[in-house]
């Protein structure tokens, strides 16, 4: 038997396995030799037909025809009284056994429901529940290959965790447990095969606060969905540990005494902060939570730092700012709701038909209706995803470079957009004063002042970030080596293994 850590993160997941020496990663993405962090996002698509609509659309058409059907027999009526002769009358009487019939044949009513059901309805009608029950799943880059290839085949979940703490309407809550079920499902038989043991027992790494506006209700949803998924994926026990408390645990093993650390876990969605007391003599011991000196956490992560380069950049290339005929701005929600790809409700509404027609009224009533031709294509073809990830590649990009052009081919042809360092830093000085923020309301509330910074996370690898918490902010303390990416994960396993051993 065993226990694995595992990584699952905004942006990207990982898991690894510790044997008490060593880590060993396990492989999850197939196409890429070596790789070992898989993307969150899922892909739930149908290679053919799309399964049948549920109840209440059924329903609501099978409603709409007798309505039709009513209007048809209330003519009829009309027709047999104002008939001049008892002929044309028993022609009508006819009409209204035979409508009368139909009205109450409710297989074939339901019949005919279903096929004008299927012939306009797209993935984006079916509730997401249905979708996880009958939709076959891709996961990775094989999962974002297909999305691109196929749009309306599936629904791409960008980020299933940034909805774990939020409201969750009826069905949803399910929905996200049997996703996120598939997906540590995936993860425990690929580290079974690849370890060739059973696989049976996870620590997962969990934030401190999860995405959303809940408070503790949401972080208690969060954990409870989580937990199912993870009975539902073969896991026999599961516990959960706090990130930034999981990469503390990897940096220890490089510590020769005992040291008070802020260790500073930038992720993808959200940014934890905790200091705590690591000491050599304590890596065995499975309880830790009385060296925690402090720890907080919000959602702030990298994403929002993707989102903002859109809107500071991209989109007024899109139309952004300018002015319709009667002087007002071309409404700044578009663009919002266009990056809106961690909020599935508004990320729908974006890519509605109404959403469509108000984008091409106003695309009317400006002087420059090619910049918002642009937009009206990403609202087509449904492009969100795609953008943001285009946004997250410049990101990243400019964190060795000064300035960049970022190809939108997909978009429109020949379509680049040059985007330099100091629009991307000045993108991110609203985030950056939050990240901030969470850091001194760490340091307010730990007992212990700390001794040496610990930056973790993929946001950890820019340079902006690394000069405004180190240099700028912490100047005073040390600053530790180690890994971005796979602190987190790697402190993870070790505790996994001390739960192994328990």
């Amino acid at each position: 038997m065993a226990a694995i850590g595992i990584d699952y993160g905004t942006s990207n997941s990982e898991v690894s396995y510790f044997d008490g020496q060593q880590h060993h990663f396990i492989q999850l993405d197939p196409s890429i030799d070596g790789a070992h962090k898989i993307r969150s996002s899922v892909f739930i698509y149908y290679e053919n037909e799309l399964p049948t609509p549920p109840v209440s659309m059924i329903e609501a058409k099978v409603a709409q025809i007798k309505r039709a059907i009513n209007d048809q027999i209330d003519k009829a009526k009309e027709g047999y009284y104002e008939a001049p002769d008892p002929k044309e009358q028993q022609r009508y009487s006819d009409r209204i056994g035979t409508l009368r019939a139909e009205f109450h044949n409710l297989p074939e009513l339901q019949r005919r429901a279903i096929e004008i059901l299927l012939k306009d309805m797209t993935v984006q009608d079916l509730p997401l529940k249905q979708l996880v029950e009958t939709g076959k799943f891709a996961f990775g880059e094989d999962g974002f290959r297909r999305y691109l290839k196929t749009p309306d085949k599936g629904r791409l979940i960008y980020s299933p965790k940034n909805f774990l703490g939020a409201n969750l309407v009826a069905g949803q809550q399910q929905a996200f447990i049997g996703l996120i079920a598939k997906q540590l499902e995936f993860f425990r038989l690929s580290a079974q095969e690849q370890l060739n043991m059973t696989v049976d027992s996870a620590v997962i790494g969990r934030p401190v606060k999860f995405h959303g506006t809940r408070g503790q209700e949401g972080n208690e949803q969060a954990i409870e969905i989580m937990t199912q998924a993870a009975k539902q994926a073969g896991f026999s026990q599961v516990e959960f540990l706090e990130e930034p408390i999981a990469a503390a645990y990897q940096i220890e093993r490089s510590l020769d005494k005992q040291t008070n650390v802020l260790v500073a876990d930038i992720g993808g969605g959200t940014t934890d902060i905790c200091c705590i007391t690591l000491s050599p003599d304590k890596q065995a011991n499975l309880d830790r939570q009385q060296d925690v000196l402090s720890v907080t956490g919000a959602r702030l992560g990298g994403m929002e730092c993707d989102k903002n380069l859109i809107i500071k950049s991209i989109a007024p290339t899109m139309g952004r700012g300018l002015l319709m005929r009667n002087g007002l701005p071309v409404p700044p929600t578009y663009f919002s709701d266009m990056c809106a790809v961690d909020d599935i409700p508004k990320l729908n509404h974006f890519f509605s038909e109404e959403y469509w027609l108000d984008i091409a009224q106003t695309k009317s009533d400006v002087k420059e209706s090619s910049l918002l031709a642009r937009l009206l294509t990403v609202q087509e073809d449904k492009l969100s995803a795609r953008l943001v990830n285009s946004a997250r590649l410049a990101k990243e990009m400019l964190s060795s470079k000064d300035s960049i052009t970022l190809p939108l081919h997909y978009v429109e042809l020949d379509y680049d957009v040059d985007i330099d360092i100091q629009a991307l830093r000045s993108s991110m000085q609203p985030w950056l004063s939050r990240v901030k923020a969470l850091v001194k309301e760490c340091l307010e509330h730990s007992a212990e002042a700390p001794e040496m910074l610990f930056i973790t996370g993929g946001m950890s690898l820019s340079p902006i970030v690394r000069k405004e918490l180190g240099e700028v902010m912490l100047p005073h303390l040390p600053l530790m080596q180690g890994d971005a990416f796979n602190s987190v994960c790697e402190g993870l396993a070790i505790q996994a293994a001390k739960l192994e051993q328990k």
